[in-house]
């Protein structure tokens, strides 16, 4: 689609299709890619120089060429990739994170700056808004001193292929990508927010015989501020120390790459829900991830909550699901059942009542 994040994107992917799939009437789209039959993350707006420019002129445009061009509705909801909201309808969003104002050196002074216009002119004017955790919807009340009726917590879902991976599926994945000893999985975007410099430096320093018997894979794309950690995972690469890096990794291989790890492990440093958590745990899989930020509402006790700034904490967290087999399968039993919870239908089940709300029309 039309995004960079990788999170957004898988959000506004399956979000869509399961609210269209429950309401086809009552749902459409405005300036979405064709291609909405499947999720790809490779290449983003670059795919879609015609739909950038347009949602560009109607951002810079004045208000009324907004509402001329905005198909007749009730309730717009607006990403951020529209800066310029129209006037007629019902105006609604879905707040992801407040990392900007959180964490602003994780993001280009770019991001910052357009992250704060469109809380001026889109949600501090919104009738209504989607936080997908408790967490972002205490950060908004926070730091943008939004008015706590107005925003509704509506939690992602996890997509129905990370509840049932095959054994085959399984094995084949390991097969096409040499995986060969026990693997510690981490999948994110390659940016400082995912905090890969100190899940590497956490990695190198255990003991030599830990990195005999398991191997840290990490799957993502390039994203920006990532020069200095690509270096370190290339050359880990080259050299063959118990790290590989696979970059990007196609939606479809996912579940299997997940389902087959020992441990999943996430030290993020901040986020508005965490997917990757939810669909780890979804496949059964252990998760290590951070006690900050959504992370602890997402995982609950199904995880063991590191200090992500702590690369002490984070080799802690390695040795012990790897000394504690009980400890490893308490927790995936605790998190495949947790995930049942984050569903899609019931998040377009709940969205498509957020909206009836706030049209009028419940």
């Amino acid at each position: 689609m039309l995004l960079r994040s990788a999170g957004v994107k898988t959000y506004l992917y399956h979000w869509l299709k399961a609210m269209q799939a429950m309401a086809p009437d009552a749902v459409r789209t405005f300036l979405a890619p064709a291609e909405m039959d499947r999720l790809d993350h490779d290449g983003g707006p670059l795919k879609h120089p015609a739909k950038i420019a347009a949602l560009l002129a109607l951002s810079r445009l004045p208000a009324s060429f907004c509402d001329a061009a905005i198909p007749r509705c009730d309730v717009f909801h607006i990403s951020n990739q529209l800066r310029r909201p129209p006037r007629k309808p019902k105006l609604t969003t879905t707040l992801h994170d407040l990392t900007t104002w959180i964490l602003p050196e994780c993001h280009t002074p770019a991001v910052v700056a357009a992250d704060k216009d469109f809380a001026e002119r889109v949600l501090k004017r919104a009738d209504g808004i989607i936080a997908v955790s408790e967490n972002t919807k205490l950060d908004a009340i926070r730091l943008l001193g939004l008015k706590p009726e107005k925003i509704q917590v509506i939690h992602l879902g996890v997509p129905d292929e990370y509840f049932h991976v095959t054994p085959e599926s399984i094995k084949g994945i390991r097969t096409a990508f040499t995986l060969t000893k026990p693997y510690f999985l981490f999948v994110g975007t390659i940016e400082p927010r995912k905090n890969v410099d100190t899940l590497l430096t956490a990695w190198e320093g255990m003991p030599e015989d830990f990195r005999r018997r398991y191997d840290l894979v990490i799957a993502g794309m390039a994203g920006w501020r990532s020069e200095g950690t690509m270096n370190r995972l290339l050359q880990a690469k080259r050299d063959n120390k118990s790290i590989q890096y696979h970059g990007y990794v196609p939606e479809t291989d996912m579940p299997a790459l997940t389902a087959g790890a020992f441990a999943f492990v996430y030290p993020s440093l901040y986020e508005g829900f965490g997917i990757p958590v939810a669909q780890a745990m979804a496949a059964g899989r252990p998760v290590i991830t951070s006690n900050i930020s959504s992370l602890p509402e997402v995982a609950g006790d199904a995880a063991l909550l590191v200090d992500p700034k702590s690369a002490g904490e984070l080799a802690g967290a390695f040795l012990k699901m790897a000394e504690s087999p009980d400890l490893s399968e308490q927790l995936g039993v605790a998190g495949a059942a947790r995930a049942r919870r984050y569903s899609w239908a019931r998040a377009a089940e709940l969205s498509l009542n957020f909206f009836r709300s706030v049209s009028g029309k419940a």
